[in-house]
């Protein structure tokens, strides 16, 4: 019982586009639309996993990462 309200209560980023994809490679638009991302200034959660992280990674110039 314990273990699935660790598991729920895993830690969230909060993420928001600062840039535009326009003039960028077209893999990372697709990022930022596997991220939930739309349009600038646009922000959501997300669950901090390796594989969101390594999203973010590739995009860190077009992103703010809050909750680290």
């Amino acid at each position: 019982m314990a273990k699935k309200a660790a598991k729920s209560a895993a830690k969230k980023l909060t993420v928001t586009q600062i840039l535009s994809p326009i003039g960028f490679d077209k893999k990372q638009e697709t990022t930022l639309r596997g991220l939930g991302l739309r349009r600038i200034r646009h922000t959501v959660e997300v669950p901090d996993t390796i594989g969101i992280r390594g999203m973010l990674h590739k995009v860190r110039h077009m992103v703010k990462v809050e909750g680290l």
